[in-house]
């Protein structure tokens, strides 16, 4: 595990430098199968393939998580990264907003989930690459 590459990623990513595709690409390269980030504790923990892990502090200002969930609101968020209309530090600001916690992208499996405060779910299939 490199854990000098998977702080560049997230400080990359936080900085709204990286789209999710590059995002993906450069985590597995590292090595990693899976990623959570809880917005409560502002932290990301990466699963890498071997069964290790790693944890990193959130460099973004932690944001209040509306109790109130929106999927309507999280998936315009999501569907704004898609778009790269939305980097990551503005999708955490709609995301935390619509009433999301936490989440957990699985590269492997090529889908996220995103969690709210009362147990709500939303999964999210990773979009297909352009051909």
């Amino acid at each position: 595990m490199d854990s000098k590459e998977l702080h560049d990623v997230m400080t990359a990513t936080q900085s709204g430098k990286l789209t999710f595709p590059e995002v993906v690409s450069r985590l597995s390269e590292a090595g990693v199968e899976s990623y959570f980030v809880d917005f409560a504790s502002a932290d990301e923990t990466f699963y890498m393939k071997d069964g290790s892990t790693h944890r990193e502090k959130m460099i973004l200002s932690r944001e209040f998580v509306n109790e109130h969930y929106s999927a309507a609101d999280l998936v315009a968020a999501i569907r704004g990264a898609q778009a790269d209309r939305v980097r990551y530090p503005e999708f955490v600001k709609r995301a935390t907003a619509a009433g999301v916690i936490s989440y957990w992208a699985f590269l492997m499996g090529r889908k996220v989930v995103y969690f709210g405060r009362k147990g709500e779910m939303h999964v999210e299939e990773f979009p297909n690459p352009k051909s």
